[in-house]
């Protein structure tokens, strides 16, 4: 086969998931692209201080008015399920049957005596683009970099084959475009300024084509 005709053949059944962690209520976008119809699981970080503290799923745009969909002391459901791996202070929601209605929801941990703490995601459906907000508070140089790779610090460039596209024309914001993903673009990113990094894990993984 034509090596540009079975690329083309791979991307077009391409399945994404991008998981964009922030650090509290008032963090960053987490867009994470999937295929309606379809699940996604969501690995959630917390401190190990958390460690015994109920976790859960909030749905919901806004923090303050979002609603609980699952809980870890609480049983699983048709759409939602929820696990907690106390050694690894990571606790996992699975998300069945995503439709665009799928939109906003918050990874949470309950804190006793205080406000909850929160990690906004959003799920959106896309096949082989992404785009990623980035918010900061910081001066300094724009970057988007692959760990352990190359870092692109201008307008465009590309990071293992894969188009990137910077638009800083926004206050405190900056998106990041990857166009042309692979499975090869997997990895772990991050927006960095100045002393500001923001993680993102990015995996890309090739469907089977049917017959």
């Amino acid at each position: 086969m034509d090596p540009t005709l079975q690329r083309q053949n791979e991307m077009s059944n391409i399945l994404l998931y991008c998981i964009f962690f922030s650090t509290g209520t008032d963090g960053a976008l987490t867009m994470i692209p999937a295929k309606a119809g379809a699940s996604v699981s969501i690995p959630c970080l917390y401190e190990s201080k958390y460690r015994n503290h109920v976790k859960y799923l909030c749905a919901g745009y806004y923090w303050d008015h979002c609603s609980y969909a699952m809980k870890t002391n609480s049983q699983g459901s048709g759409k939602y399920s929820i696990s907690d791996d106390k050694i690894q202070t990571i606790f996992s929601v699975t998300i069945k049957h995503l439709t665009v209605k799928n939109i906003y929801y918050w990874c949470a941990v309950e804190i006793n005596g205080g406000s909850d703490v929160g990690q906004y995601f959003q799920l959106s459906v896309t096949t082989e683009d992404v785009t990623i907000n980035c918010h900061y508070r910081t001066s300094g140089e724009i970057k988007w970099c692959k760990l352990g790779r190359d870092c692109v610090t201008r307008a465009s460039g590309s990071i293992d084959g894969t188009t990137v596209n910077i638009n800083t024309k926004e206050t405190s914001v900056f998106s990041v475009t990857m166009k042309g993903l692979m499975p090869k673009s997997s990895g772990w990113y991050y927006c960095d300024k100045g002393n500001f990094q923001m993680p993102v894990h990015l995996t890309v993984t090739a469907r089977p084509t049917g017959k």
